[in-house]
């Protein structure tokens, strides 16, 4: 990842001051000035929030962690983000794809982001702060003994409710992509 110049740095904060006050509800008890502090102690988080803004996550803080105090980022755009789409799940997917492989795979981009995929749970939560993914799914984070069978999991929203699914790891689609979760 490269490093932020001052003026990326004033605009992503700019862009996420507006967006945590857009959206109370994500993160209620929760102040711009904790948000800042944060930030401003953790410049390689700033980093990773870049990459996912950058890439269509429209990041934001949608909790705390009780235990940590750690900020809990999350892709809130309304859609799988655009810029991480047509991926299949791992590294050993994309390399067992003999042909027409995808660009790359969710989980080596999101280590190189510097962010996680969403479990099942954390997905889920996310999804009673707002309506996401109503026309496109995300990978989330799958179950070793579900992978080591060939398969990857991921979840959407459709009529009103959340749905888990399977499909094999090396699967990739133009309407699937994955989000993203950053503690700072």
């Amino acid at each position: 990842m490269m490093n932020l110049t001052k003026v990326q740095i004033d605009g992503l904060l700019a862009t996420l001051q507006v967006r945590f006050e857009q959206h109370r509800h994500r993160h209620e008890g929760i102040t711009w000035s904790q948000v800042r502090a944060r930030l401003d102690a953790n410049s390689q988080s700033l980093r990773s929030i870049h990459e996912m803004e950058s890439s269509g996550g429209e990041p934001d803080v949608i909790g705390q962690d009780r235990q940590t105090g750690q900020l809990i980022f999350c892709d809130c755009s309304a859609e799988s983000p655009s810029g991480r789409r047509s991926l299949c799940y791992d590294g050993a997917a994309l390399e067992a794809r003999k042909e027409n492989r995808p660009a790359g795979c969710a989980t080596e981009l999101a280590a190189k982001m510097g962010i996680t995929l969403l479990t099942e749970t954390e997905y889920r939560a996310l999804q009673t702060l707002g309506n996401f993914d109503a026309k496109t799914s995300s990978w989330i984070q799958t179950p070793a003994d579900i992978r080591r069978l060939g398969g990857a999991l991921f979840c959407d929203r459709r009529y009103d409710s959340v749905f888990l699914y399977h499909n094999g790891a090396q699967s990739y689609y133009a309407a699937r992509g994955f989000r993203g979760l950053l503690r700072v």
